[in-house]
């Protein structure tokens, strides 16, 4: 097993953005990156490094939008010389209900633009996701304008305790595998 891991949080820069339902990766970054600063690097991301048992954390987060999150995660894979196994981008799920949380490794990026970014630039769709449920809009609203909302006032009540899932779900994959972590924590 490698002991370096690449955690992308997805999500957009700025504070407009900062507490949005797309931004939902990048919240759980925040968490685990446990008070600690991030940093600016070369890549063109902000990274925070923590340990994880005997393992490093490469917390990430894109300078630019989440529909290019691709270009600087590859630059930092190169640079860390990290495979794309050994890859977890946490993003927001329209397809799950608030509050519910899916590990899975691989497959289609269902329309995600952030998803769809990191399998153009690593050439493969074989990276582990943390895929953390915002629901769909109630009615005709746009899923584009949905996601870029902040959250409601009710989901505000467990958000925290959503985040910190999300967070304790990169612990138990990297710690204990996905088979483990999926039987934890997909609900």
């Amino acid at each position: 097993m490698a002991d370096r891991w690449l955690v992308i949080g997805l999500g957009n820069p700025g504070p407009e953005y900062e507490k949005t339902r797309h931004n939902i990766g990048q919240l759980v970054l925040d968490q685990l990156c446990g008070g600690n600063k991030f940093s600016s690097h070369k890549s063109r991301m902000e990274i925070c490094e923590v340990k994880c048992g005997e393992q490093t954390l490469v917390l990430a987060k894109s300078r630019g939008y989440m529909n290019e999150t691709g270009g600087p995660a590859k630059a930092l894979l190169d640079f860390y010389k990290i495979e794309p196994t050994q890859v977890i981008a946490v993003h927001d799920e329209l397809d799950l209900p608030f509050n519910a949380l899916r590990i899975k490794q691989g497959g289609g990026d269902n329309g995600h633009n952030g998803l769809k970014s990191l399998t153009a630039s690593f050439s493969t769709a074989d990276y582990f996701r943390i895929r953390m449920g915002i629901g769909r809009p109630i009615g005709d609203q746009d899923p584009a304008d949905f996601v870029l909302k902040p959250f409601s006032k009710e989901e505000r009540k467990d958000l925290g305790e959503f985040i910190a899932q999300g967070a304790d779900a990169i612990t138990a994959l990297v710690l204990t595998g996905m088979d483990k972590a999926q039987t934890a924590f997909n609900s």
